[in-house]
């Protein structure tokens, strides 16, 4: 290995305990690979599997914690203890390969597909539609207090069942729209009771997910067991979540005794929108606030030895590395054997079976174009 990417392969100790080999992380991607019943299939283990090898940490996609949560088709679930095989074989595929494995949890509120939950019903924090091509168009129902209460219990038993299916720990998912990250918008939540008006308010909810999420780890976990949050640092609409909010909010997750908080771009070196009056990009931001607090996980457009460690440099504990490991699942190992010129930086389309990409995604990739970088 070049001797100039050592920051690169540090081992790190979370806060649980839980060592990670390396600072790189698989970042969670949507497969929609699930069997139809919303198991995990065999080729999301085989996935899985093929990318495990040399990152110190996997993230799943999202597994969704209530019938109400389904947010699209071949997601796999994590809220009945009849998917708790299929997790474990996730899992055990995961670690086999040397890496800890998180599941990443979550609700997708108003994003929901109609045709996938209970009567066709979208919930969220308010009754207010996502913006166009973000989702259901369907106003939601505001959720009541007594539902709110059942969700958060939710993200616990999910939690336990990630527990009982051997993970190393979970994430949740409060990032990309979702319904934790709806409650803390300004634009989607627009409740006047506990939930909802002010900052610290439309706080309440995440908080209490991660407070049952602990408390059931303290129950149920005979070894140490990892526990991070993921949010995305701004929202487009107006109102929204501005970069000051987002300050204020991993003010509040720093002494949570999280154990990472993972930041959601699609570019690492992004900057804000509104809310601060600073040229650097939202990551050192966020880094500057908290890194010495809790341990920040950095991703986007992250596909070079070199663009790693530049994103290392900044401070930040973590690289989580998503399109990156579909297009290059060796993107790790050649790195530490000295080859990382040798890594692939596009897609080539002839490549799925090599790659094991399962068909759904590998639809997805090729019929969004501009998504991944493609080469014939």
């Amino acid at each position: 290995m070049d001797l100039k990417y050592t920051a690169l392969f540090q081992p790190i100790i979370l806060r649980s305990g839980i060592q990670l080999d390396n600072r790189i992380v698989m970042a969670p991607m949507t497969t929609w690979s699930s069997n139809d019943d919303y198991t995990v299939s065999d080729e999301e283990v085989a996935y899985y599997s093929r990318r495990s090898q040399g990152v110190g940490m996997v993230v799943t996609g999202c597994a969704y914690v209530t019938a109400s949560g389904k947010a699209f088709h071949g997601g796999f679930g994590s809220d009945h203890d009849d998917f708790i095989p299929g997790l474990r074989r996730l899992a055990s595929a995961i670690k086999e390969q040397g890496a800890k494995a998180v599941l990443q949890i979550f609700h997708g509120g108003r994003k929901c597909s109609p045709e996938l939950v209970p009567n066709g019903e979208i919930v969220s924090a308010s009754a207010v539609p996502g913006e166009q091509g973000t989702g259901s168009n369907q106003v939601p129902r505001a959720l009541t207090e007594t539902e709110i209460e059942s969700i958060i219990r939710d993200f616990g038993e999910s939690t336990r069942r990630a527990i009982q299916a051997g993970f190393d720990g979970v994430e949740l998912h409060g990032a990309n729209g979702y319904l934790i990250h709806q409650f803390f918008s300004p634009y989607s939540n627009r409740r006047e009771d506990q939930y909802g008006g002010s900052l610290e308010k439309r706080l309440t909810f995440p908080i209490a997910v991660i407070d049952e999420v602990k408390k059931v780890v303290a129950e149920h976990a005979k070894q140490p067991f990892i526990v991070g949050y993921r949010f995305s640092p701004e929202e487009p609409e107006t109102p929204g979540i501005t970069m000051a909010d987002t300050l204020a909010l991993v003010d509040v997750l720093a002494n949570k005794g999280l154990d990472y908080l993972h930041v959601s771009t699609l570019e690492f070196w992004s900057t804000p929108r509104r809310g601060a009056e600073d040229s650097r990009s939202r990551l050192e931001m966020i880094q500057e606030r908290v890194g010495e607090s809790v341990p920040v996980i950095g991703v986007g457009s992250i596909y070079t030895a070199d663009d790693a460690l530049k994103a290392i440099q900044t401070g930040v504990s973590m690289i989580a590395l998503g399109r990156e490991l579909i297009i290059d699942p060796d993107w790790v190992e050649k790195v530490k054997l000295g080859k990382e010129s040798e890594i692939e930086t596009k897609l080539k389309k002839d490549a799925q079976s090599r790659l094991v990409v399962p068909n759904s995604l590998w639809q997805m990739i090729v019929n969004r174009p501009g998504w991944f970088p493609m080469e014939d």
